[in-house]
């Protein structure tokens, strides 16, 4: 069929409609930009209700925080009536609105309408505000009803309320909301409201900070619309036209300026919704910043507490460190980050981990004497030595002695591994590098990790079923800063509920300092687990505190590392811990894990479970893991004779017709230092004669320990200086005959210690008693 030129040009034309068509179509699908909107956003940090802590401007400079989740009723109420009354029926554009438009700017001469509806005005803020022109408004127009095909009308005002330009470089409601009220979008009033939606209109002339008048005046305006409608009543009208306009934008909260400095480089440009809550965060601020005007009086300049809701598991404050008014002193640090020498803060772990592989009873006596471990000499705080000491004792006490008698028993490089199980994430060096001062400081740890140690035993005594036993255990990084963050546990293993418990039990008898009234009266409102550490040099004071509710962790010191007189954990931290507490709700205690533990009968003197030669017992409940611990090795049976009170064996006599009884003997250096402090104290009576010499050890060198090399500086006037020698005699109203280099020297009675000045070199150190009985030692003295 032949076609004819004017069916020819029909089908043209068909065909060229058509593609025009799909042309079209496919133009109009993809007229939005793409993405819509790219900017940077601040990173913006918010407590659990949603309150802002803190937030980090947008790398172009702008105040834009990320999109909002929902746009307050007023706002978008407010918005509508402003803006465009007719939003939630047209598709984009208004056509009455645009003919208006027309005939005023005819009639003008000039422009004086535009007839934008908000979804033209998030195109434009889109498009980054073009020129105007008559072909971009229609391009507007186009992309502002494929707009509202791609998005709902709540996300429409979604998009302008996070993007409009509020004045300066404040851009979208919520960062407006803070700037100039400082609160956030839903707690504004109808006049805030009502400002914050005439601002976007022309940020460039009208903001708080000039032109004030019209800007009330627009507000005004807009705030009688909504009277005249019935959005609000008279006098909620009344009272806002009372309300002032805003002088100046206001600095944002920076409560939590620490958690904002981590996110800021974690998560640049999100909001973070934090566990972090607002009213305990100020709170601690406020202690944080009394106490550092008494701490800087001394030289000390930085502080960090960390406080975590155990039933939570999250973090309640984090004050990463002091705010200060110099940058010389290092307060931009987060401290709760950074590795410190922990002094004696991990002690309770090592004391929890006997208890839980059986190796101690927890008031078993441990050594508390001068003591040597191969080159490492620790001392106690105060200088002084007990001889023998309840465990729990040594533990509330804080004794660096018996501390390190327990890690040589327990062993370095198990309490290393187990201290790495704990979350300790600072311990990068294998155990032989830090050995026996691993207990007091020998290792770094930060606020962190301690703290959330702390916690996470806090949080499984918790679920513990203290009477039917449950299958619990530890877990560490189980505590968090944000609450969107799955907490993956880096570790878990089984742990004993009942030696944790009796940890908690010995940390509660810590001895508070003096006889301040606020520390008693803090004893009497609640019952708290608590440890404090001083490192070396006084560098560090430490702090933590655990209930079943809360634990909290201190640190205080320079961030340079300078120590002070006076920087120590009782002192400088552990006033910051109860202040924290104070303001904390009061709990009750943990439950004893009943399933766990056991009565048993304990010997009152040793504290060890009770053996046959045991004569004064109690009854005590301890921790089922330590049962199979050895019985009383302080008590033997000895065998008097009734003549004369001395002692008698089976070599000089019928052991039938002494007389037997238990005796509680310590070893010749604990006794010496026991029997000072314990009056009460036998000691073992003499042999008798009969049964020629002494068979168990009655003297012992108490200073140097063992072979050594002694330096011995000289005086202010440039003498020699001496070197003072200390022996321990069993029986305490002997005499010990000295010699050195087999020339005698002289004798002691009863207090056995000698002033010896050896020239440089090898010597030999000879001391004998009345009885004969002999102890040399070899030492050497070396010349600088």
């Amino acid at each position: 069929m032949k076609l004819t030129k004017s069916h020819s040009f029909r089908l043209i034309l068909k065909w060229s409609s058509l593609l025009v068509l799909v042309l079209g179509g496919i133009s109009y699908y993809y007229a939005l930009p793409d993405p819509l909107f790219d900017p940077s956003y601040s990173t913006v940090i918010e407590d659990k209700s949603g309150s802002l802590l803190g937030a980090r401007i947008a790398n172009d400079q702008q105040w834009r925080f990320p999109v909002l989740n929902d746009v307050p009723h007023r706002f978008s109420t407010a918005l509508v009536e402003f803006e465009d009354r007719g939003f939630y029926q047209h598709m984009g554009v208004d056509v009455s609105a645009v003919g208006r438009a027309l005939i005023q700017n005819v009639t003008a001469g000039k422009v004086v309408s535009g007839a934008s509806t908000i979804s033209m005005q998030v195109i434009r803020i889109a498009k980054k505000n073009p020129k105007r022109t008559v072909w971009e408004k229609v391009k507007e127009m186009i992309q502002a009803t494929r707009l509202e095909l791609a998005y709902s009308k709540n996300q429409i005002i979604k998009l302008y309320a996070s993007h409009a330009p509020f004045g300066g470089n404040v851009v979208g409601l919520e960062a407006a909301s803070w700037r100039y009220f400082h609160r956030g979008p839903d707690q504004l009033s109808w006049a805030e409201t009502a400002m914050l939606a005439v601002l976007p209109n022309s940020p460039g002339l009208i903001h708080p900070g000039r032109n004030r008048k019209a800007l009330k005046t627009k507000r005004d305006r807009l705030l009688y619309k909504l009277y005249q409608k019935g959005t609000i009543d008279s006098l909620s009208y009344k009272l806002a036209l009372l309300e002032p306009i805003p002088e100046k934008p206001i600095d944002l909260p920076n409560k939590a300026p620490h958690v904002v400095a981590r996110y800021y480089k974690e998560q640049r440009g999100f909001k973070v919704h934090t566990t972090i809550d607002e009213h305990v965060q100020e709170q601690v601020n406020t202690i944080v910043d009394k106490n550092y005007e008494i701490l800087q009086g001394n030289g000390i300049q930085n502080a960090a507490v960390l406080v975590l809701d155990v039933r939570q598991q999250s973090v309640l404050a984090y004050v990463g460190n002091t705010k200060g008014k110099s940058r010389y002193h290092g307060q931009h640090v987060d401290v709760i980050q950074s590795g410190r020498s922990t002094g004696s803060i991990l002690k309770p772990l090592l004391y929890m981990l006997k208890l839980n592989e059986g190796e101690l009873t927890p008031h078993a006596l441990v050594p508390d004497i001068p003591s040597t471990f191969s080159d490492y000499s620790p001392e106690n705080f105060n200088r002084t030595y007990d001889g023998a000491v309840p465990a729990s004792e040594a533990l509330s006490r804080s004794l660096n002695v018996p501390a390190v008698y327990m890690l040589q028993k327990y062993g370095v490089s198990k309490f290393h591994h187990y201290l790495k199980e704990f979350g300790f994430s600072t311990l990068r060096k294998p155990p032989e590098h830090y050995g026996l001062s691993l207990i007091l400081g020998g290792a770094d740890a930060t606020l962190w990790d301690i703290t959330t140690t702390y916690g996470s035993l806090a949080m499984m005594l918790n679920t513990y079923d203290a009477r039917r036993g449950s299958d619990t255990k530890f877990q560490s990084s189980a505590f968090s800063v944000d609450s969107n963050l799955k907490r993956d546990d880096l570790s878990s293993f089984p742990l004993s509920p009942g030696a944790i418990w009796s940890t908690f039990e010995a940390m509660v008898e810590v001895n508070r300092p003096g006889q301040e009234l606020s520390w008693r009266r803090f004893q009497r409102a609640r019952k708290v687990a608590w440890k404090t550490g001083t490192s070396f040099g006084n560098r560090d004071g430490w702090a933590v505190g655990v209930t079943p509710g809360y634990v909290v962790g201190v640190w205080v010191g320079n961030a340079d590392g300078e120590g002070r007189p006076g920087l120590t954990g009782i002192k400088a931290a552990a006033p910051i811990l109860f202040d924290v507490f104070d303001i904390l709700p009061n709990t009750e205690w943990f439950s004893e894990p009943l399933y766990e533990m056991q009565t048993v009968d304990i010997c009152s003197l040793s504290g060890y479970r009770a053996g046959k030669d045991c004569p004064k017992t109690h009854k005590e409940s301890i921790p089922k893991t330590t049962l199979n611990y050895e019985t009383c090795p302080l008590h033997k049976l000895i065998h008097i004779n009734k003549k004369n009170g001395r002692r008698m064996n089976s070599r000089c006599s019928d052991v039938s017709k002494l007389s037997s009884v238990p005796w509680f003997i310590l070893p010749p250096v604990q006794e010496w230092y026991y029997k000072k402090k314990h009056p009460e104290y036998k000691l073992l009576p003499d042999l008798d004669e009969a049964c020629g010499e002494e068979q168990v050890s009655i003297m012992r060198l108490i200073y140097p320990l063992k072979p050594s090399k002694i330096f011995i500086p000289k005086e202010i006037d440039g003498a020699q200086g001496k070197a003072v020698f200390e022996i321990a005699h069993r029986n305490s109203g002997s005499t010990i005959y000295w010699h050195l280099n087999g020339n005698y020297v002289g004798e002691t009675h009863t207090f056995h210690q000698m002033s010896l000045s050896p020239k440089p070199g090898k010597h030999i150190l000879t001391a004998v008693d009345e009885n004969g009985t002999q102890l040399e030692h070899t030492f050497e003295i070396i010349a600088r």
